[in-house]
């Protein structure tokens, strides 16, 4: 799909916001697990009232929300494991010398997606009384490494690294203080860590892949500091020269300018000098060319001639059934008729998915005054994601069925030049965690997009069993793939079909689910793989 067709279609999702109920989930950016956080693309001025997690990959900016045009490649293999690590840069470097900057220099000449500007300013431990009032006489020492939660930011690195979703504080500088909501942070590609400490610990150290230390004249790093926390954080100017030479200089001269001999490369005069920031753009895209995955070839390869495995449970192939889908597989089948079978269908394969969630014995008196052993869901919440665009066609079904469900939504789509999935977009209730997850698509094929999905789940700590995969037609391929990546996930469909051409369509199959479920027309040269709903 062209990226204007990206644009065009989340663009009318912005529009059909009210009819989602993501809002059941409370509504708002913090009560959502978010991709990335949503940054400026310019090189503004440093500021850091409050500390920020930033991220600069291509954008488009709608009314509501930024969306992230160029999408992640599969970070796993054809096992459904962990295969790439991010791509982790760690900056060291004085206080004010432009570590930032130069991280934003090295984001914008790397022009690759999914890159995640973390900062050690958010892992400042939180003050006690006393030391809020060494703070607010600026006797409190910022600038020393027992000021930082290095236990935190290891774990949230090192998770961040294995692809996880992690969640970073945000330090307030007026209060001394973490704020009550924290930025959920996932799916780095790169990752560029910059702190004034960034070398001061040995576990953190084990984390960086590529360490950068900024030098910059001392004198131009006073002038720095002076500007930002005047003007920044509302301090005087007598306070910032007490704390500087107080606690700012020594720390420098006694934890930081040490760490310099641990770097690979030392940047002087920061973000200005151009040519060391091309030396390690260059270096970074090496090493990501080494790391790329090649998943949709290994899973055409894999498990041929292999039973169906029993985690997969089929639509009884009943006369109705059986009718349907020769209504819906009709290539004459009018729009009308096509939309109406398939509600039909999705209907029955929602409740059967429900069938499967966990259940007990629940004791009711009837209207007459008698006791009925009855069966309630046991566990604590059911929550919908689907795969846009096709698989957004189900959610009326499962809001029909069960109610006050709360709806995710996923969209990954076929690179035109490597054929890989991409994770474009995600949107995901709070806490989704603690749920029971109904995966909807409506067709999988080779079940790469199924897989991908699958995966940020499981990257969002959703528990493999308590994932259902629901689909209206599925490839014996699909059903391997996934059922063989992840044995515990619970495969639901209401039919399968044996084949898959070598342009990856289903055979007999449906055609292509989106275009005649919403009215588009296909390119004639068109591909189940190159669709928004993806079934591949």
């Amino acid at each position: 799909m062209s990226a204007v067709s990206v644009e065009q279609k989340l663009a009318k999702m912005d529009n059909e916001e009210k009819t989602c109920s993501v809002s059941n989930s409370g509504g708002g950016d913090g009560s959502l697990d978010r991709l990335l956080p949503s940054v400026s693309m310019g090189i503004s001025p440093r500021k850091r009232t409050t500390s920020q997690c930033k991220s600069e990959p291509p954008l488009l900016l709608t009314s509501k929300r930024t969306i992230y045009t160029a999408g992640r490649p599969p970070w796993y293999n054809e096992h459904g494991t962990q295969s790439k690590e991010a791509f982790v840069i760690g900056l060291c470097g004085g206080s004010a010398s432009g570590k930032t900057t130069v991280a934003r220099k090295i984001i914008e000449a790397l022009d690759v997606p999914w890159v995640v500007l973390l900062s050690m300013d958010s892992f400042y431990k939180v003050l006690s009384p006393e030391e809020q009032i060494q703070a607010a006489r600026n006797d409190y020492n910022f600038d020393h490494p027992d000021a930082f939660d290095f236990g935190l930011l290891t774990h949230t690195l090192r998770k961040l690294k294995q692809g996880k979703s992690v969640k970073i504080p945000v330090y307030d500088f007026t209060t001394h203080g973490r704020q009550k909501d924290w930025k959920t942070v996932y799916g780095a590609s790169v990752i560029i860590f910059e702190g004034i400490m960034s070398f001061a610990d040995k576990e953190l150290l084990k984390l960086l892949d590529m360490k950068i230390f900024v030098e910059t004249d001392s004198d131009i790093r006073l002038v720095r500091r002076l500007r930002r926390d005047i003007t920044e954080r509302g301090r005087d100017i007598e306070g910032v020269i007490k704390q500087y030479n107080k606690f700012v200089k020594p720390a420098f001269e006694q934890y930081i300018e040490p760490t310099m001999r641990l770097a690979d490369l030392v940047v002087p005069r920061g973000g200005g000098n151009m040519v060391a920031i091309d030396l390690i753009v260059q270096h970074v895209h090496s090493q990501l060319e080494e790391r790329e995955l090649s998943v949709r070839a290994a899973l055409a390869s894999a498990h041929q001639a292999q039973p169906l495995p029993q985690t997969l449970s089929v639509l009884e192939s009943t006369p109705q059934v059986r009718g349907m889908h020769t209504i819906i597989r009709n290539k004459e089948t009018s729009r009308d008729e096509f939309i109406f079978y398939s509600k039909r269908l999705m209907r029955l394969l929602i409740e059967r998915a429900l069938s499967f969630l966990p259940s007990q014995v629940h004791m009711v008196q009837t209207p007459q005054g008698e006791d009925y052993e009855g069966r309630i869901f046991h566990g604590k919440r059911i929550t919908g994601v689907s795969i846009l665009r096709a698989g957004e066609t189900m959610e009326p079904a499962l809001r029909a069925v069960c109610k006050d469900v709360r709806i995710g939504k996923i969209l990954i789509q076929t690179n035109q030049d490597t054929g890989e999935p991409e994770l474009h977009y995600l949107r995901l209730p709070k806490d989704i965690s603690e749920d029971h997850v109904v995966l909807m698509d409506c067709t999988v094929s080779t079940g790469a997009a199924a897989m991908m999905a699958v995966r940020v789940l499981l990257d969002h700590d959703v528990q493999e069993d308590k994932i259902l995969l629901v689909s209206l037609l599925m490839a014996e391929m699909g059903v391997h793939s996934v059922a063989y990546a992840f044995p515990q996930v619970k495969i639901i469909t209401t039919a399968v079909d044996k084949k898959v051409n070598d342009v990856f369509h289903i055979i007999p199959g449906i055609g292509n689910f989106g275009d005649r479920y919403f009215g588009t027309d296909a390119p004639p040269d068109w591909s189940e793989d190159d669709l928004d709903e993806p079934s591949y």
